[in-house]
């Protein structure tokens, strides 16, 4: 069985090696997207590139891990506003009426876009009036295998189903020289929101949620992905205010407001725009400024130990990814426990095994030691990635600073650690 096992393995290898596939990884920035597969399907995702392109289309494609697609694109920008212009204009081309924007988040360093793909000033056109879209044919296949439908990505997550109206009469809007259609009664329910995460500094999109607040009742409602498009939920309130808060860990928060009714009231404001029938909010980032303390939430340690739990990387890599963007900046950690404990304690061996309880040393100590050598670990994986020791202090409060009651459902909370900003 595990030489079949091998001989399988070793064909498909050989295949991927003649048909000159390769997840070739896409670089960070916009991707006008217009198909999607999923990781064992590069061999579609190339037919269908090639399809594209015999019919005179720029299309590409390329592996995306962090959704583990390859997806098929037609235009790459590294700014958002003209992807989605560009977006706008591909749709009313008729031929791809679902295309959307990808983000890939990351650095985006790329000057001109991947190889064979365009990305010619795009000016936004107005909607000719067309008779209803007739469906055209599958496209002709190269080859004599036809390639399977691509997997379904929602390009507009819905949080909440809208609720159903009636067709509402439709008026031409002048804005920025071109015409567009717009609802008389235009509220968040029939519009599309995309949230834009981005650190303007160096030049980054940030990976992050954004919290749905209830405004009027100071009620969490949902979390939402950012860079993505959704529409987003009716808070039922008298007001019908929504407050979106961005909270990523390195960052500053960021909260911007909104209508639910009236929502061509907040375009007036710097970060939210309106493109075609898009509302665009846009979260600009800023780092941590001195004075700024701020709970790594996400970063959980083994019981009794001062070793972390493997769910901890990202946020801890977060925390790394600040310290290597301000090469000036100055933390001090500082470690909490909960209660008065005293017992063992498990911390790092030689090896520093920093996710698993391999090779740990035990040894016994208080509530403040063990606040004390969790705050030590956190800081040596910092060193361990390149980062100057005289960058990172550490103080250990062990339960001195409680949260929440030692016996209260909430005293795991108690147990933190917490990254003070002494200098930018």
């Amino acid at each position: 069985m595990k030489n079949y096992t091998r001989s399988v393995a070793l064909v498909i290898f050989l295949f991927c090696l003649k048909t000159g596939f390769s997840q070739s990884e896409l670089a960070s920035g916009y991707y006008v997207v217009v198909a999607a597969y999923d990781d064992r399907r590069e061999d579609f995702a190339q037919r269908y590139t090639d399809q594209l392109k015999a019919k005179g289309h720029n299309a590409q494609y390329g592996f995306n891990s962090a959704r583990n697609l390859f997806y098929v694109y037609v235009n790459y920008f590294t700014e958002l506003r003209p992807s989605l212009v560009d977006m706008k204009n591909v749709r009313q081309q008729g031929e791809f009426i679902d295309a959307w924007v990808r983000v890939v988040s990351g650095v985006i360093t790329a000057q001109t876009p991947p190889a064979e793909v365009k990305t010619e000033p795009v000016k936004e056109t107005a909607p000719v009036a067309q008779p209803a879209p007739v469906v055209e044919p599958a496209p002709v296949v190269v080859s004599p295998i036809t390639p399977v439908p691509p997997v379904v990505e929602e390009k507009k997550p819905v949080v909440e189903e809208p609720v159903v109206r009636e067709p509402l009469v439709a008026e031409t809007v002048q804005e920025q020289d071109e015409k567009i259609i717009q609802y008389k009664q235009m509220t968040l329910g029939n519009t599309e929101v995309f949230l834009s995460l981005f650190y303007g500094t160096k030049n980054r999109v940030v990976d992050g949620e954004v919290q749905v607040i209830d405004t009027e009742r100071s009620r969490y409602i949902t979390k939402v992905n950012g860079n993505d498009y959704l529409v987003l939920p009716d808070p039922k309130s008298k007001t019908g205010q929504l407050t979106l808060t961005c909270e990523v860990f390195g960052y500053r928060k960021v909260q911007h407001d909104l209508n639910y009714r009236i929502p061509l009231s907040d375009t007036i404001k710097e970060d939210i725009d309106l493109m075609g029938t898009t509302m665009v909010v846009s979260f600009n980032l800023i780092r941590y400024q001195r004075g700024d303390i701020n709970t790594l939430y996400n970063v959980y340690f083994f019981n009794d130990a001062a070793i972390m739990l493997p769910e901890s990387r990202y946020e801890l890599n977060s925390l790394l990814e600040m310290m290597q963007d301000s090469p000036t900046t100055k933390i001090v950690l500082h470690g909490h426990s909960n209660g008065n404990y005293h017992g063992k304690i498990l911390g790092l061996g030689p090896e520093k095994n920093y996710f698993t309880m391999e090779g740990a040393v035990q040894g016994m100590g208080t509530a403040k030691d063990l606040s004390q050598q969790r705050a030590e670990t956190i800081k040596q994986y910092l060193l361990t990635n390149g980062i100057s020791e005289s960058r990172i202090g550490v103080k250990a409060w062990g339960g001195k600073k409680p949260l929440h009651d030692k016996h209260s459902v909430n005293a795991k909370k108690n147990v933190r650690v917490e990254v003070e900003v002494v200098q930018e």
